[in-house]
Order: structure tokens, then C-alpha cells, then sequence
């Protein structure tokens, strides 16, 4: 057996059933052998970025790693983006990069480079294989440190004649790891909530990778608590037509600040961080409130603000223990949750609209059963104030920041979720760098409905620049993209999915209702006015 059969064959096992890449020269042995495999289809984008998206997207939707085929340096560093996104959102990735024939990287071809460097700052484990027989072994771990808590991406660069060398004795097998370990002692976190007058819970991104969203609204329940979102969460971590659900918190500390203020205890459940934006003088936690934190990441407990009680682990079975361990006297306080959202009249909105207009058209014409991808960095935060989802897994977002990932996302969500039709919603900067992707959602046919909202600007600059001390607007450097105009529906057409222009609130809904999961894909340009203040 070849070295690139028995990395097929390990892939099989760690439940790989299909490869995203772009392929370069030093892959090819390892291309012909899937292109001999059965069952083993590969998913080409012509770009490593929108690649590196799409096994994001499918490993979120499938949970489970999914494996990734890049090229050298080249393809390395255009997949870089992608890997930061996938290690601060903590998906399972495994990458397999192909490095120049080791017999002449003593000459510096063309190409080669430190692949290890590149990739060390943005995974959990980043190795080359030095000998052939290293391969298996290495591939293995990357599995393994893909899967363990804290998840993420893992990289193992291959020299090209490496794939072709023979393999010398069996496969390894896989190791069988069981992370769950014990449940803490959770008495201090009982007495403290027992005591507490006001308690509030943040359920972070945590909570839906532990599975663990009932958990948590049976203990939100009991405590009476008031639950915010942490800001900027990837995933549905609790339902969001629930009565307790106050909103998300928005990444700014004044604005924790002002929601945390008005709580005496706080549960961080799977809260990683809080993520701000800008920097602040402000602390997002202030010195009255007391923390429980939870999270199945041990570093994470207390790593930025003090905790009374901190408690790592599986989060759900903490979540249940504390649960069980208050007794529900009808003594809690009585549950706060989210004023009713403001009506927004979408009356007579024709042309281009107001995002307000837009984000509430959108959330309430979702097609049944629609996932939501989002990255659309300011019409985002009005469309999740606007969404009542309660699936988990039926929002994707990435905390990870690099722009690019919602359009491969989107694609990678619709194959590992057949049946159900995915709305991403991406800013029009967003798309942009992402584009290559609309190629790979023809080529799959995919069902996705791309949301694409032009306001012909990077508004959230102009949002940033506004509140920094009220500098003037005037005539901002680098912060339009028009012009010259940007036709979408022509752009998208020329990737091969059909294109079409929303052209009022009416018609918006209509397309929104006229696509669903046997439809391939569609780019629904959405036209939107410009704001300050969200």
C-alpha cells in the first residue's frame, strides 16, 4: 500500500467522506489515488480560502473534522484566513499540505517554504513528515488533536515522493480517547446561586459544542436567570424565542458593562471570551459581580476576569449537576428576558432599503427549516436581534474575524446538511472576499440562497470612525467600493449561479420563499441604505 492509499484509508476511519482542495503539482500522487477511491469525492475550490471555508462549514454541520488538501507555501498562506477562522471558532479541521520531493528542497524550489511556520500560529499542531513512515502516524495525531478539547484545525505537511513510497507494516489504528472525565464538585457554585437575588447566565459557543442547550435552559429555568448571548456567539447555544433570552450583549465593554451591572452572580457557560472590538477603559465585568465560569477548556476559567467559582469540564453535565444541585423552592427570582422587539413597518419599501427593513423581511420569511450562515459584519447584528431560531445548529457565524468565510461556509453547511436550504446573509465587503466560492456552490448545486447586502461600503469603518470622538466623515480614505458599481447578479452569473436584484421588501420576501432545499443556488442581491447607529 502507498503512502497516499493508507492516508485515504486513515481518513475513512476518522470518518472523512470527502476531500476539500485545490490541488497544485506536489499533491498529484496523492490526487490520483482519490481519483482511484470509491466513495471518496473531492470538492475542488479555486481558491484556498473559499476551501478552507467550505470543510469549515461542513465540519460545523456534520460535527466531525473534516479534511482539507492544500499546496505548498502558496496554497498555505491563501489558506491561512481560513485557519485562523477555524481555530478561534474551534472547528475540527485536518490538513494535509503537499510539500516540495524532499530529495531536492536542499535547492530552495520553486514554491517550497516553511510550511510548519506558516501554519503554527493558527493551529493547534502544525508538523512535516520527515521520513515516509512518519505520515500515518503524524495524520493520526492530527485527527486526534483536531477532535480534543480545545478543538481545532490541525496541519501535516507531506513531501510529494513521500505519497508514492510504500508503506511498511499495518495502518495505525486509531486511538479511542474519552474526554468526559469527571463532574466537579459544584457546591460552591450552588451556594453562590442559591444566594444570588438577580442572576443572569451568557451562553457562549461552549454550550452548543458540548451539546448542551437543554442543559442549559433547564438551569436558566430553575435560577429564573436572565440569558444574554455572548457577543458575537457562532452558534444557536439557546433558543432565541425563548422567554429568558435577553439579546445578544454587543462586543463593546460599556455595553457588557451596562447589562452585567444589574446582576449580583453571572454563569459564563462556554463564555471563551468576550471578544470587543475596540479597546475600551472600561472593564466589561465590574468589581460587584461575582463569575461562575464553565467551559471544557481549563485555560479559558478566569483567564481574563477573576472567578469566584470555576468549574471545567463537560459542560453539560456541570450545567445538569449544578441543576439538580438548587432546589427549586419558588424562591428564584422571577425571570427577565428581552423587551418586545420593536415593529418595523416594511410598508410601500421599495428600491433600496433600510437595513432594519431588510434584516426583518429576512427573519421572518426564512424558508422552513433554513440554516442561516451570517457574516455581514453590520446588517449581522440587526438580523440577529430579528431571529427567533432554536435549533442548534440552525446559525453559523465565525468569531474568527477573517473576512471571506460565509460564502464557503455556506457551501460546506449544505452538503453535510442535505434537505435543508441555507440563507447566507454576507455583507457585500464580505463577499468579495469570498467570491470564489459562488463557483464551488454551482459546481455542488447546492442549496443556498446568498443574501448579498450592497451598501457599496465598508460601513462598519465609518461606524468605528464616527465613534472615535466624532471625527468628520467627510470624503473617508479607502472606505467605498463604489465606484465603479458592482453588478452582482452578473458577477454571480459569470460563477454560474443565478443572479437577481431584490427589488423592494415585497419582492425580497417573495425570493426568499421561492427556492428550497431540492433549488441549487442562488445570489439574491439585497440593495441597502447607509446608517450610523445600527
Amino acid at each position: 500500500m502507498r503512502i497516499a492509499d493508507a492516508v485515504l484509508e486513515i481518513a475513512r476511519d476518522e470518518g472523512v467522506d470527502r476531500i476539500f482542495g485545490n490541488p497544485g503539482t506536489t499533491e498529484l500522487p496523492f490526487v490520483d489515488a482519490v481519483s482511484r477511491a470509491d466513495g471518496m469525492p473531492y470538492v475542488l475550490g479555486v481558491h484556498e480560502n473559499a476551501v478552507v471555508a467550505m470543510a469549515d462549514g461542513y465540519a460545523r454541520a456534520t460535527r466531525r473534522p473534516a479534511l482539507v488538501n492544500l499546496h505548498v507555501a502558496a496554497g498555505t498562506a491563501n489558506g491561512l484566513i481560513g485557519l485562523l477562522n477555524a481555530q478561534r471558532s474551534r472547528i475540527p479541521l485536518v490538513v494535509v499540505a503537499g510539500q516540495q520531493d524532499s530529495r531536492h528542497l536542499i535547492q530552495d524550489p520553486m514554491l517550497a517554504g516553511d510550511l510548519v511556520a506558516m501554519a503554527t500560529s493558527v493551529t493547534k499542531m502544525a508538523v512535516e513528515a520527515r521520513r515516509a513512515d512518519e505520515v500515518p502516524i503524524l495524520l493520526r495525531r492530527a485527527f486526534k488533536a483536531a477532535r480534543q478539547t480545545p478543538r481545532g484545525p490541525a496541519f501535516v505537511s507531506v513531501p510529494m515522493d513521500f505519497f508514492e513510497e510504500e508503506l511498511v507494516g499495518p495502518v495505525p489504528a486509531r486511538s479511542r480517547v474519552d474526554e468526559v472525565g469527571q463532574v466537579p464538585d459544584v457546591a460552591g457554585a450552588v451556594a453562590l446561586l442559591e444566594g444570588a437575588r438577580r442572576p443572569a447566565v451568557i451562553a457562549g459557543d461552549g454550550v452548543a459544542r458540548s451539546d448542551a442547550v437543554g442543559e442549559l435552559v433547564a438551569l436558566a429555568e430553575t435560577l429564573g436567570a436572565t440569558v444574554y448571548g455572548a457577543p458575537m456567539f457562532d452558534t444557536i447555544n439557546f433558543p432565541l424565542d425563548h422567554p429568558a433570552y435577553a439579546g445578544m450583549l454587543a462586543p463593546e465593554n460599556s455595553v457588557i458593562r451596562g447589562g452585567l451591572d444589574g446582576h449580583d452572580v453571572v454563569v459564563l457557560a462556554g463564555v471563551r471570551a468576550f471578544v470587543p472590538h475596540h479597546y475600551s477603559a472600561v472593564a466589561a465585568v465590574g468589581p460587584q459581580t461575582r463569575l461562575i465560569q464553565i467551559d471544557d477548556d481549563p485555560a479559558t476559567i478566569g483567564h481574563v476576569y477573576p472567578v469566584e467559582v470555576g468549574l471545567a469540564g463537560d459542560v453539560g453535565r456541570i450545567l445538569t449537576a449544578i441543576t439538580r444541585g438548587i432546589e427549586a423552592t419558588g424562591s428564584r427570582p422571577d425571570t427577565v428576558g428581552r423587551s418586545p422587539r420593536a415593529a418595523v413597518s416594511v410598508d410601500g419599501s421599495e428600491g433600496v432599503l433600510d437595513p432594519r427593513v431588510a434584516a426583518a423581511v429576512i427573519a421572518d420569511h426564512l424558508p422552513a427549516g433554513a440554516v442561516v450562515v451570517e457574516e455581514a459584519i453590520t446588517t449581522g447584528l440587526l438580523l440577529r436581534d430579528r431571529l427567533r431560531l432554536n435549533e442548534p445548529g440552525s446559525f453559523q457565524h465565525t468569531v474568527g474575524g477573517g473576512l471571506g468565510w460565509g460564502a464557503g461556509a455556506a457551501v460546506g453547511v449544505a452538503l453535510g446538511r442535505p434537505g435543508r436550504r441555507v440563507v447566507a446573509a454576507l455583507g457585500d465587503g464580505c463577499t468579495l472576499f469570498g467570491l470564489q466560492a459562488l463557483w464551488s456552490a454551482a459546481r455542488e448545486g447546492v442549496a443556498v440562497t446568498y443574501l448579498v447586502f450592497n451598501n457599496g461600503e465598508y460601513r462598519t469603518l465609518k461606524q468605528t470612525l464616527a465613534h472615535m470622538g466624532g471625527r468628520p466623515l467627510d470624503n473617508p480614505v479607502g472606505m467605498d467600493l463604489e465606484p465603479p458599481h458592482i453588478d452582482w447578479p452578473a458577477l454571480a452569473g459569470g460563477l454560474g449561479v443565478r443572479g437577481v436584484r431584490a427589488e423592494g421588501a415585497a419582492h425580497l420576501a417573495e425570493l426568499l420563499g421561492a427556492y428550497g432545499p431540492g433549488d441549487g443556488p442562488v445570489l439574491i442581491e439585497v440593495p441597502i441604505t447607509s446608517f450610523v447607529d445600527g
